[in-house]
């Protein structure tokens, strides 16, 4: 039988300004370790610690411009694009423009704390 997912979770974001996560499907809202599924909304200015994941996560924007940086380069990803940024390697996000992002996060396995691996904050 399907499950339905009725309402997200919210999630706790790191960062230096208050960001939205609506888990829908994860390990929070739907007790799902294969893979989680979260709408994400970070103000502007918005920006995390770098992390060094053991998930895969694919990111599709809806609005706004997404700042990923890895360890060689920036790339804006802006409504209408997406990115992947894969498992082991460093990433950090940020939302640069005034306006910030909305964005549907996907990661596999599931998104959790202990598997992040974020950088200390200073």
């Amino acid at each position: 039988m399907p499950t339905h997912i009725q309402r997200p979770s919210i999630v706790r974001a790191a960062g230096n300004k208050p960001k939205i996560i609506e888990e829908l499907i994860g390990r929070v809202n739907s007790q799902t370790a294969a893979l989680s599924v979260a709408r994400m909304r970070s103000p502007g200015g918005w920006v995390e610690p770098g992390q060094t994941p053991e998930f895969d996560e694919y990111t599709v924007v809806l609005k706004g411009t997404l700042r990923v940086t890895s360890r060689d380069r920036s790339i804006d990803v802006d409504a209408g694009e997406a990115v992947i940024a894969h498992a082991g390697e460093w990433v950090q996000y940020s939302t640069p423009s005034r306006d910030g992002a909305e964005y549907i996060a996907v990661c596999l396995p599931a998104f959790a704390p202990d598997i992040v691996h974020r950088d200390p904050v200073a």
